[in-house]
């Protein structure tokens, strides 16, 4: 069984998903500040970080199966 040896992992794409990354904590940050029950802007940006952490975590893992998924497409389609 013989893989090629193809980067998958290079600078750019780094670059790439930690833009991405960030814009989207920075996004749900803003949307969660919102939706937190409290008076406090500690307890506020505590929580609004918190549930954003989460799912960032989550986006990222989105964004990895997206690029493996069309990495594949892309593959097939040239056979």
């Amino acid at each position: 069984m013989a893989q090629s040896e193809t980067r998958h992992v290079t600078p750019a794409s780094l670059a790439v998903d930690f833009v991405l990354v960030a814009l989207f904590f920075a996004y749900m940050f803003t949307v969660l500040e919102s939706h937190v029950p409290s008076s406090d802007p500690k307890m506020v940006h505590l929580w609004s970080a918190l549930g954003s952490a989460c799912m960032t975590g989550v986006f990222w893992l989105a964004l990895q199966m997206f690029r493996v998924v069309f990495k594949a497409h892309r593959a097939a389609a040239k056979k």
